[in-house]
This record gives C-alpha cells, structure tokens and sequence, in this order.
C-alpha cells in the first residue's frame, strides 16, 4: 500500500476485497494498477492464476504499475514506442469510470494486442477516459502474461493457456466486483485487437466462460492463425530450453530450474528462439495458446462460432485494408531480396496465377506490397469473412467493417493498428505513431467520432447504427462499412 495520498470519497471504491483510492483523470475517476489475481512470482510463475487477496486500509490505485516484461514490439517502427516499468507482478486493471455510484454503467473490457508478446492495458495509448466520457460506461483495461510467462508448453510445468486463463480471471473479477466502480455486470463487451481479438476467439470456444460477457469486437483478428497442437508447442518448448542450456529431467527439477531464470534471461532466450524460427512475412509469435481441439484455423473458427451462438453474443469484426503492411519492415527502404518474396509469396500459395491477379488489384505495386496483400488476405481478411458467415448464419446479430482510411501518401497505407487511436480517441499518446504521419487533425476528429459512436452505440444497446447505417451482416447482402474517406455500407468484394 503506498502512502501520502489525500483521500477524496468521491474517488473512493469499496469492494469486497478492500477500498481502492482513485484518481481524477480529465474529469473521469481512474483506478490504476488494481489487482485482479495474486502476483505469478516464485512458484506461481507460469502457472495458472490464483484469487487476490484482500488487503485492509485503502489501496493507493493512483499510478500505473508495470508491464508484463517484453521485448521491444516488433511494430515499434509503424505504431511508434513505448516505455514502462516491467515486472512478473503484473496482473493488474486499469478502471475508467464516469462516476463512483450505483447507476450501473454498461461495461467495456479491453484485450490488448501485440502478437502474445507484447503491450499492457495500461499503456496511454488505450487510455480509458474518452470512450468512458463519450459513452457513460466503464472501460477496462487488462494487463496479462506475455510470451514464454504466459504461453510456454511443456507438460506437468505450464500448459501453454496462462495468459488466456488471466484474461478470464479478470472476467471474472469484473463480475464479481465492478458494481462497485458504477458498472453493470450483466453488461458486458469484451474487446480485443489482433492478439487480442484472436484470444477472445479462444475464450468464446471454451464452454465455462460464455457467460462473462454478451458482445465482442474483434479487430484485426489472425483467424488465420490457429491455437498451437501440443506437439508443435512441445518441439518450440525444447528450442527454448535449448537455448537456456537446461537439461531435461525430471519435470520438477526443469521447473524448479525454470523458476530460478532472471526475467531478462527469459527474454533473450524468446528473442533468440524468435531470431532462430522467424522468417520474411511469418505471423506467429515465438509463444502463443495451445489447444489441440482447435489448432487448425477452420476447427478454430467454428469452434469460436459455436460459442457464440450458444452463448448468444452479438458481434461486430473486422479488419485494416492492409494488414500485412505493418509486418514487413519500412516499405520506404531496401526490400528484401526479390527471390525471397518470390519463395514466400509462392510458399503461401500464391502460385503464378494468383501473382497476377494481385498485380492487377494493385497496379504498379511492389513485390514486396504484393506479398503484403496475400498475407493480409490469408491471415486476417478471409478467415475474418469466414467467422462473419459463420455467426450469422447461426442467426446471430453480427456487423462487419473495414477500416480503408490512411493519410495521404503513407508509405503504411491503412496497416495493422492504424484504428486503434480513432477508438479510443487518444491522438496524443500516437503522436509519433508513423503510420498516422501525415494526418489531418480535422480529419481525424471526425473519423474518430464516427468509429466511437459506432463501438459506444454496440456496447450500449447492440446496435452501431446510432451514428452512421451499418447494416447487420448477412449471408444473401455480405455488407460491410467502410472506414474511409466517405464513410458507407457496401457488399463484400470477393477475396482473391
């Protein structure tokens, strides 16, 4: 409990696990660094979550804690950096709340992104305050385990789901105790981008957490990647271990070993297993889930599909216009040699046919923007189409969208995380984002309104037409809104 802070009952929050001290942030009460499960240190590292526990006095929740420890987002040179104390004790919330009372606020949970590796919820740059403030609701924001701590798969130490099972447990504390932040739990949308969106795919195919939560939006979503088998994850487990020179043994004694690695060594040894198996316009991260049921992107799709249909949850997904280019280093430099985007493109599936069908979408384009756009047609793109069928032919309200906008001239075009500033209205904290160089501020206020009245109108009521028509996705329309310099409703044009 830290001390020196000025008690203020208006920004004061009574829970059954003790009082919380807030603070006010631009007219928004903000509890910081709340913990939701006990800290994954000594014995607990990559283990499941264990319940917090109850503390007496008031908690100071006035600043940030740390960050799950990281490597350096492999998307810094796109969305911009980051700085943030990194600790193993990191399962913390950030709560954004319009006022602490009883009026029982809908509530947004957020899943941030970066590949299973990197970023917090806690970070600026998803900062709560607007979409709270614009759309009387709750929002919070969920730190979770990265990498190896969250995602390491070898039996009887972790079973590669820690992270997933964090991000449930904060579900479950946000039933359990977010009345008391003004918020309704029976009110309730996750949200999540990329490695977000994909562990919210997850949590929807697993029978025991249907309930937590009524609507979703999935942004950017890697439906083409699926769950890892237990197997591949096991020969990726043995690389590593590998590499931190541990013999094998008996499964305690590799976890007690396990247990005695500094972070910082944890994190070489993942950069240099990333380094070891990463190759030009390869998405998966060097850690991500593990289930066998599902690790094939067409049993991961219905399986995320089914769970929602059981659990009746409405929907809206999407994606960027061109994903992959945020993935494939700075598009103003030397490209990589021509023979090898021309080995991967075919590896792909791209055979000369496609090649050519794609150079005709894209006159003039690179090889390297070619390879782009079947990595984002592959990966992001028609997987994404394929769930939004497969919801709505489960009869389930789902809407489809395309974020198409980028500034003049960028060398990113409309890439992975390009929307994620309009959604939460935070342009400040993107100041050095180079994919928003270039930007309009006009512009952008007005893109940003329409994309958080879209989000706010879904979470409220269920329906994201408050602001601009969006029709419901169906089978016999396919309509989908364009996010772009005229913002409309049109069919899905066919995937190549």
């Amino acid at each position: 409990m830290r001390q020196g802070v000025t008690m203020t009952e208006s920004l004061l929050a009574h829970t059954a696990l003790g009082d919380l001290q807030g603070i006010s942030n631009a007219g928004i009460v903000q509890f910081r660094a709340v913990p939701y499960a006990a800290p994954p240190v000594g014995d607990l590292r990559f283990a499941a979550p264990q319940a917090v526990s109850s503390w007496q006095g008031v908690r100071d929740a006035t600043r940030h804690g740390p960050i799950s420890p990281q490597l350096p987002s492999r998307l810094r040179n796109v969305t911009g950096d980051f700085v943030s104390p990194q600790s193993e004790d990191c399962l913390t919330l950030t709560i954004s709340t319009p006022a602490i009372d009883k009026q029982a606020r809908p509530v947004l949970v957020w899943l941030h992104g970066g590949a299973y590796t990197s970023g917090a919820g806690s970070l600026d740059w998803y900062d709560g305050t607007e979409l709270a403030r614009a759309g009387n609701m709750v929002v919070v924001g969920v730190n979770y385990r990265t990498g190896a701590s969250g995602f390491l798969y070898y039996p009887e130490i972790s079973n590669g789901q820690s992270g997933i099972l964090d991000m449930i447990a904060a579900l479950h504390w946000v039933q359990e105790h977010i009345s008391a932040f003004g918020g309704d739990p029976k009110q309730v949308c996750v949200m999540g981008q990329s490695a977000g969106a994909h562990a919210i795919m997850y949590i929807l195919a697993l029978q025991e957490t249907r309930h937590l939560f009524q609507r979703a939006i999935l942004q950017s979503a890697p439906e083409g990647l699926a769950p890892l088998a237990e197997a591949d994850a096991r020969v990726i487990g043995e690389q590593w271990l590998d590499i931190l020179q541990i013999e094998r043994g008996q499964p305690a004694e590799i976890a007690a070993r396990l247990r005695a690695e500094k972070p910082e060594r944890i994190l070489e040894a993942t950069a240099q297993l990333a380094r070891m198996n990463g190759r030009l316009g390869q998405f998966t991260p060097p850690f991500m889930p593990v289930f066998d049921a599902l690790s094939t992107p067409e049993k991961f799709i219905a399986a995320a599909a089914a769970g929602a249909r059981a659990a009746g949850v409405e929907v809206i997904i999407g994606t960027t216009r061109e994903e992959a280019h945020a993935f494939l280093g700075d598009p103003t430099g030397q490209p990589p040699d021509p023979a090898l985007i021309a080995t991967r493109f075919s590896e792909l599936g791209g055979n000369a046919e496609t090649l050519e069908q794609y150079s005709r979408r894209r006159p003039g384009a690179r090889m390297i923007e070619l390879l782009s756009d079947l990595l984002t047609e592959r990966v992001f793109r028609r997987p994404s189409q394929q769930l939004a069928e497969a919801l709505a032919q489960s009869g389930l309200n789902t809407w489809v969208y395309q974020f198409d906008w980028a500034p003049a001239g960028s060398p990113f075009k409309a890439c992975h995380c390009l929307e994620l500033p309009f959604v939460f209205g935070t342009p400040g904290a993107w100041s050095n984002a180079p994919m928003l160089h270039g930007t309009d501020p006009a512009i952008f206020t007005d893109l940003s309104k329409a994309l958080q009245s879209a989000w706010i109108g879904f979470i409220r009521s269920g329906d994201p037409s408050t602001y601009i028509p969006w029709p419901r996705y169906q089978s016999a329309s396919k309509s989908i809104l364009s996010f772009a310099p005229v913002i409309e409703a049109h069919g899905i044009v066919n995937s190549l």
